[in-house]
């Protein structure tokens, strides 16, 4: 396998990239500050215990109090005498969102190259990744001759191939940093902070660089000279980083903003003409498999089986990519023979099994879709590069200009019922106000006539479709505003279509407001400078100015 870390440094932001046979499978993005709190350590005082959530709120210095499950507590006992004011020693599992302060848990972890230390936790646990019986056995045995007596060791997918010095010296240092903790936490003049986690580029290394395997790219000297110290400090043999230095972006040029982008997308194709729609909820994740363009042979089964092990694959990557959480839910193209539908399972479970984040299968249900759950480990690719868009809402969609156009006429029915009201000026985009103008300027005189008040509407292709504004006041001074040209102004303008009864004008438009300019008519796709000659509410007549030398 083709196996890649890329790293890009730009406006003190980090990306890092894992590429395997040239596609991205993870990506992970860092403002290079120490904001981050996912892992940090803390010296924690309870503020508020709830019994009915079987929760506590705990300061750990931030603006917001974190959120501590008690059945996170060591044992029961921990948790009945629990009291507030007492000191816990906790860590970030999962970060503050909105208006949440971050989750945190007693259960504390300490990651090295090979080992998990966890020392408030027993027992003895293998990757999952290392599926070779005879090496899982060989690292158990050493992890059982190692664990320190009262605390637990996980091994990682790392340490495959590790002897037995290498794995002491991952959990001497272990060790060392949990003395430390243990020390700042008795302290009485420590503050909350006690461990901050590593850096994203030390992280990646971390937990993914394999030397002989893994290539490392880098877009700038002081980031190939900041990994190289990474190498060092973790005890690898740094081999060559690469510099790219090339005129395009490093991720457009491996291809991995694309990939990008098709993971913020929700539809996806497959190479075979097929694609996924791909929709988030808030209690799950649903993905639709369709055949799409792809038309296969004469054989239906064979093209539908085709389609959905191409799928298979693909949903594998792109949850991996998009660091998906939860409930997942796929309806995958119809398969009448159970033959088809073990075969499709078996490649999504083998897509899968490159992906650190556990994953738990859970077959075929009665309607003919695939369930599955993955463990909310990382932060959302979504949220890491999106947020909900102000004008639809976070739907996706937005009012269609009919639908805003009906809004404006009822904002201006209720600003007309004033009295002291004359006028009403609106201002929006120019494609609503022609909803709202009508053909023949007829919406605006039945507007007019069932407000019995003057309407004036100004088009404003810099507002957006959804948005408009109205002022309501004087009819002369709302009038002169709505105009959008004066009699005597001169402008250029582009010749869009000929007049429809006049044939020898031609039509121009200014934010939606009409121009008709006489004899233009042979003028379409022409810029033409004309010179206003009268002025009416949605249109106006201008003539071309004659050029004089």
């Amino acid at each position: 396998m083709d196996r890649k870390l890329v790293f890009s440094s730009l406006l003190q932001y980090v990306q890092g990239a894992l590429v395997e046979n040239g596609r991205l499978v993870e990506y992970y993005l860092e403002y290079d500050v120490q904001d981050r709190l996912m892992n940090n350590i803390y010296k924690g005082r309870v503020e508020n215990i709830l019994p009915g959530m079987n929760a506590a709120f705990v300061d750990i210095g931030l603006t917001k109090n974190a959120f501590l499950f008690l059945a996170d507590l060591p044992d029961e006992n921990s948790a009945q005498g629990l009291r507030r004011g007492d000191a816990l020693l906790v860590q970030v599992v999962k970060e503050a969102e909105g208006t949440k302060g971050p989750r945190v848990t007693t259960r504390i972890t300490l990651p090295g190259r090979y080992l998990v230390l966890l020392p408030s936790q027993g027992g003895i646990g293998i990757s999952r990744q290392i599926p070779q019986e005879k090496e899982r056995a060989r690292l158990k045995a050493l992890a059982e001759e190692l664990k320190p007596e009262g605390m637990g060791l996980i091994v990682r997918t790392m340490a495959q191939g590790a002897d037995r010095e290498e794995l002491q010296d991952d959990l001497e240092a272990l060790l060392q940093e949990w003395s430390r903790i243990s020390r700042k936490f008795q302290s009485r003049g420590s503050g909350p902070l006690l461990y901050r986690d590593h850096d994203l580029v030390y992280r990646i290394l971390r937990d993914l660089y394999n030397p002989p395997d893994t290539k490392l790219v880098v877009d700038s000297e002081p980031l190939q000279r900041r990994v190289e110290k990474e190498l060092q400090d973790l005890g690898l043999n740094s081999g060559v980083v690469e510099l790219y230095q090339g005129k395009l972006q490093i991720f457009t040029y491996l291809g991995l903003d694309k990939d990008l982008e098709r993971a913020r997308s929700p539809r996806v194709w497959l190479d075979c003409g097929g694609y996924l729609v791909i929709n988030q909820t808030e209690a799950l994740l649903t993905i639709d498999v369709n055949t799409g363009k792809f038309v296969g042979g004469a054989d239906l089964q064979d093209t539908v089986l085709t389609t959905n092990l191409e799928a298979a694959e693909e949903i594998a990557r792109q949850l991996r990519l998009r660091n998906v959480g939860g409930i997942v839910v796929i309806d995958f193209v119809h398969m009448s023979q159970e033959a088809d539908r073990e075969l499709v399972l078996e490649r999504l479970a083998a897509s899968l099994g490159a992906d650190k984040t556990r994953t738990k299968i859970l077959g075929f249900t009665r309607l003919g879709l695939v369930e599955l759950v993955r463990k909310k480990a990382k932060r959302p690719l979504a949220e890491m590069l999106e947020v909900d868009c102000p004008h639809c809402r976070g739907t996706g969609r937005v009012d269609s200009h009919e639908t805003t156009a009906l809004r404006i006429a009822q904002a201006v029915q209720t600003a007309a019922a004033e009295a002291d009201v004359e006028a009403v000026l609106v201002r929006c985009h120019s494609a609503v106000a022609a909803q709202l103008i009508g053909p023949g300027a007829k919406h605006l005189e039945l507007l007019e006539k069932g407000t019995g008040k003057a309407v004036f509407v100004r088009g404003d292709d810099a507002l957006p479709k959804g948005e408009f504004e109205l002022t309501a006041g004087d009819a002369a001074l709302l009038k002169e505003k709505a105009l959008p040209v004066a009699p005597g102004q001169r402008l250029t303008v582009e010749i869009l279509e000929p007049h429809a009864k006049n044939g020898s004008s031609g039509l121009a438009r200014l934010h939606g407001y009409v121009i008709e300019c006489l004899d233009c008519s042979a003028l379409v796709g022409q810029k033409v400078e004309v010179e206003v000659v009268e002025v009416y509410r949605t249109s106006a007549l201008a003539r071309p100015v004659e050029n004089r030398n």
